[in-house]
């Protein structure tokens, strides 16, 4: 069974404690995406976010762009990161809006979130997976936190197969470009 990992189409009452990306260094973000060959796309306030599943403010990914406003959740734009992150490149290209193909990658995204967030300054895992909770995702054994802890096993070997984690579950961040 899956983690029952579920996000929201209308944020909840407490989403305005969750961080966003005005509030952390862009540069140190579009750095962190580089890594994976991913760009970000920053839109203007109030304008639509292209390939945005959930609508805005939620992040968005078109190919290998992750689209977000200022008042884009964090964790949004990592989870959408993350999809792509998982994809092979030759399937990114094809990426528009909706990149999950299956409860697994779903799971593993969730967990490879919380582990990009704590690769951020600033940012943190920890952090990461609070809002994840504020946001509205929902988990089995009551959140984020406890599933990536405690009922994750199978997403941290989906990663581990694909190269993203290590035996340690740390993450394995490909070389910076020079």
């Amino acid at each position: 069974m899956s983690a029952g990992n579920i996000a929201t189409d209308v944020a909840p009452a407490d989403a305005a404690a969750v961080l966003l990306l005005r509030e952390i260094d862009i540069t140190a973000l579009a750095a962190l995406l580089a890594r994976y060959d991913l760009q970000l796309a920053l839109v203007a306030d109030g304008a639509p976010i292209p390939g945005s599943y959930w609508g805005e403010p939620e992040a968005g990914i078109v190919g290998s762009v992750v689209h977000a406003r200022a008042d884009t959740p964090v964790h949004s734009l990592l989870h959408e990161a993350a999809h792509l992150i998982v994809l092979p490149p030759q399937r990114r290209a094809a990426v528009h809006t909706d990149a999950t193909d299956s409860i697994e990658e779903e799971d593993a995204v969730c967990v490879l979130q919380s582990l990009l967030g704590g690769a951020l300054p600033g940012v943190g895992g920890a952090r990461v997976l609070a809002d994840m909770d504020a946001w509205g995702y929902t988990f089995r054994l009551g959140s984020a936190q406890a599933y990536v802890e405690h009922d994750a096993a199978s997403a941290w070997a989906w990663l581990q197969a694909r190269g993203l984690v290590d035996a340690g579950y740390r993450l394995q961040l490909p070389r910076a470009s020079a």
